[in-house]
């Protein structure tokens, strides 16, 4: 996979060629700071109404949690923040989070080939973290997790990392959680950065057995798990054609291993673009009843349950009127028809590291056959 990036790192930064449609989350995040393109004012509009404190209020935190992209502007992500602060909260957490202070972390620049985008979203990080000092990073991205845990350790970086089901174990193990069995059957999905790319099994499974009547795996699972169709950057562009999309792939699997249960079927995941492929694949329509869930929305539940607390449904702030100005995040988050076209696409204007996609013809790879001429190759829509 490393060489896979370098290659990548040399058709984005050299040659100029990549898919067109990832010019849309190059440009937000080097205007935006984030991939969704959405004002970077809004960074903390995820937390209102619930009590979190900047590292401006809290300057010496237990916890420095880090929120990340997704959950700061995607609707469903918005819910696994919003349950880990509130179980922080029950359990008397010292958290704190850098709110506008934080930008994205370049993972998916860096994935997509443009080393230089993530370089700049790194450099703003590393200059942030080293002037805060954390004691401890909690993450509930693992793609964020490894990047800075990882990743940034490579440019002057070195930080103590670990992802929010981890901490959610500490929580439970040491007495300052305490949790009701859900009347639920359960099967989670190995994220790949967390467990292949980071080794962390055990901790989320950990959880889950606590919370449900029934926990299953799937018959790929652990290092042996299957991607959720997100990863290298997919995430911010559409599928290439094939027999089969990878999200429906593995949420067959999920389908044929709920099947049989007679409690609610619920998908349990730990990451925020595994959780949007999950829930937006054309296949859930007919997934007899099941849901999506974090981790940590069903570990709130669960704490809830036991403490008797009974909760209308959670108030999200909107930001779906930012988020339809964006091209590609329609369909990821409101869970549009998978099929449709971003309108806007043909009108961007190129960026800063590319050159406009109207002077620079995409190569079509044919395998074993003779090359044609650009007038012959070309799409009638391009």
């Amino acid at each position: 996979m490393l060489d896979i990036i370098d290659i990548r790192r040399n058709q984005v930064m050299m040659e100029g060629e990549f898919p067109v449609q990832l010019q849309t989350a190059f440009r937000g995040m080097e205007r935006a700071k984030n991939p969704w393109g959405i004002n970077h004012d809004k960074r903390l509009d995820w937390a209102d109404g619930l009590q979190v404190k900047t590292t401006e209020e809290n300057q010496e935190p237990d916890v420095l949690y880090w929120v990340g992209c997704a959950a700061s502007y995607d609707p469903q992500a918005q819910k696994t923040a919003r349950a880990f602060v509130q179980l922080l909260n029950y359990a008397d957490v010292n958290f704190a989070v850098l709110g506008k202070k934080e930008c994205c972390t370049g993972d998916s620049a860096r994935r997509a080939g443009n080393e230089l985008l993530y370089r700049e979203l790194a450099d703003q990080n590393i200059a942030t973290l080293n002037q805060v000092k954390p004691k401890l990073i909690v993450a509930s991205c693992p793609h964020c997790m490894n990047a800075i845990g990882n990743e940034y350790k490579q440019i002057g970086g070195s930080y103590s990392v670990m992802h929010h089901t981890q901490y959610l174990e500490s929580l439970m193990s040491t007495g300052k959680l305490d949790a009701a069995r859900l009347d639920a059957s359960i099967t989670y999905h190995d994220p790949c950065y967390l467990g292949r790319h980071n080794g962390v099994y055990d901790a989320p499974r950990n959880v889950l057995h606590v919370l449900g009547d029934e926990m299953l795996e799937l018959d790929r699972n652990r290092e042996n798990s299957f991607c959720c169709g997100a990863g290298g950057a997919q995430f911010w562009k559409e599928e290439e054609p094939g027999s089969e999309r990878v999200s429906e792939n593995r949420f067959r699997e999920v389908k044929e291993q709920l099947s049989s249960s007679k409690h609610e079927k619920t998908l349990a995941v730990g990451c925020p673009f595994c959780k949007s492929m999950l829930s937006s694949t054309p296949g859930k329509s007919d997934a007899d009843g099941i849901v999506v869930k974090d981790v940590a929305e069903l570990l709130l539940e669960s704490v809830q349950k036991k403490k008797g607390i009974v909760v209308a449904s959670m108030q999200l702030p909107s930001l779906q009127t930012e988020m339809e100005k964006n091209v590609g995040v329609v369909e990821r988050v409101a869970a549009a028809t998978p099929s449709a076209e971003p309108a806007a696409l043909s009108s961007l204007p190129p960026v800063a590291s590319a050159p406009a996609p109207e002077k620079v013809e995409r190569k079509k790879w044919q395998p074993k056959a003779s090359t044609q001429t650009s007038s012959e190759t070309k799409p009638a829509d391009e």
